[in-house]
């Protein structure tokens, strides 16, 4: 009887501590899985999808917990925002951005996980706005922009230089910068584009203030190439960035 009585007590604990285990519990305004892909992050092949506050935020496909196929992200009000493919981790292919009303907004090519291509944006309308040239992650010198009426967009400022020559006195030849239009919504930099692309790393960035940056050249005593490139980084009326290039010829050989 005794007996009996001893393994009663020892099952009921048991089922209490399994009825306590059973219970989890989320931080207050945490992203939570959706209940039917609720699975260990190890070793996972589906689509998971995430949700916030009852909304789904997004859905992302994988094989072996590794990014694998299409993502997906939402609105808050439940449109579809964008959506990217990868492939064993990888952003690769298009991305595609939408307006809230469904219409593209923007498509950008992805080669393993860079940008590689020509970026396009798109009015509501579905006419074309811009095309934008990327190269191993890198901007490159294609940038063309049009307006609703399909009229490529060519009004621009351009780089004015005022020249300071201190060459006979000082050593140096001043080179005083900023935009015909006077924007001060500029960053100037020293430099070529390297293989047709903006390189900030062979490009020496110059202080810019109130749109006017200064690039002083001094006599080296050694034969240079005769001439500087300046590169004006510039927000354009559509919102996106610029590059405008100028070649200044150098009225003497061994400046640097």
């Amino acid at each position: 009887m005794r007996t009996l009585l001893s393994s009663l007590v020892i099952l009921l604990s048991a089922l209490i501590m399994a009825g306590c285990g059973g219970k989890t519990g989320k931080g207050k305004g945490s992203v939570s899985e959706a209940d039917n892909v609720s699975v260990p992050d190890t070793g996972y092949t589906g689509i998971k999808q995430y949700f916030n506050k009852g909304s789904l935020l997004k859905e992302i496909t994988f094989e072996n917990s590794i990014r694998n196929g299409l993502m997906k992200t939402y609105y808050q009000t439940g449109q579809l925002y964008q959506i990217f493919w990868y492939e064993k981790g990888l952003r690769e292919d298009s991305a595609v951005w939408y307006y809230l009303e469904g219409q593209p907004f923007r498509t950008t090519p992805y080669v393993h996980d860079t940008i590689h291509g020509i970026q396009k944006q798109y009015y509501r309308t579905g006419k074309i706005k811009a095309r934008i040239g990327y190269k191993k992650g890198l901007r490159t010198t294609l940038f063309e922009e049009y307006d609703m009426n399909e009229r490529l967009f060519t009004d621009y400022p351009e780089i004015v230089t005022d020249i300071k020559d201190e060459y006979n006195t000082e050593g140096t030849y001043i080179l005083n910068l900023e935009l015909s239009d006077k924007s001060d919504k500029v960053k100037f930099y020293n430099g070529e584009f390297t293989d047709g692309r903006f390189d900030t790393t062979r490009c020496n960035m110059l202080e810019t203030v109130n749109g006017k940056a200064s690039l002083v050249l001094r006599k080296s005593g050694t034969p240079q190439k005769g001439y500087t490139g300046v590169i004006a980084e510039i927000v354009t009326p559509f919102g996106n960035r610029n590059l405008i290039y100028k070649k200044v010829d150098m009225p003497y050989n061994d400046l640097k």
